[in-house]
This record gives C-alpha cells, sequence and structure tokens, in this order.
C-alpha cells in the first residue's frame, strides 16, 4: 500500500488512492484531499454530498453510486458534476474517506 502525508498525517491509500483505513478520516484531511482533487473550497453543498456519503457507506457498507447519488442526496446530477468534476461518486467518496463506489472505473 502506498502512503501520503496529508492534512500533518501520514496516511495509507489502497490501490485507487482512497484512504485504506477510515479511522484515519477527519474534515482536515478532507480538505487536503479534497484540494489535490481540484477542489480549493469545500462548501456547505460539498458537505451535504459527502455527509449523506458517508452516512450511507454506514448503513449499507458501501459507498452509493451516482444514479443513488442523484436520487437520494437531494442533488441532481448537474450540480454534482459542478462540485466533483470528473467523476462526482468516486470523488466525493475519496474525499469523505470512503473506497471507491463499486461500479465506478
Amino acid at each position: 500500500m502506498a502512503t501520503e502525508v496529508l492534512a500533518g498525517k501520514t496516511l495509507e491509500l489502497d490501490a485507487d488512492g482512497h484512504l485504506a483505513n477510515r479511522a484515519d478520516w477527519n474534515e482536515s484531511v478532507a480538505a487536503a484531499i479534497a484540494s489535490q482533487e481540484g477542489i480549493p473550497l469545500l462548501t456547505d453543498r460539498h458537505w451535504a454530498v459527502i455527509k449523506y456519503m458517508r452516512a450511507e457507506f454506514e448503513k449499507n457498507g458501501q459507498a452509493p453510486s451516482i444514479r443513488k447519488l442523484t436520487k437520494e442526496s437531494g442533488v441532481d446530477t448537474k450540480e454534482l458534476y459542478a462540485l466533483f468534476p470528473k467523476g462526482p461518486a468516486k470523488k466525493a467518496a475519496k474525499i469523505g474517506g470512503l473506497p471507491k463506489p463499486v461500479g465506478c472505473i
């Protein structure tokens, strides 16, 4: 496994570049990952998606797909792509400290 220093912490990453240990996640780590992903500032709308994804993961054991996100998060597809360009489900999961959603490339 690879490691990376984010928000002053050395973190293990899985093969997809997502956090290997969800317990390492916090809002500072999320902001550092978002910055690496080209999102310089996490707004309330970003946090709404991230919190939804984390809650779904806790409930179901996997990060929701883009389809589930658009149907249940309260954020439509167009806004999701504006908030998390080039792969909203994958990026939001990564920023949220979750594994890549099933079905994401």
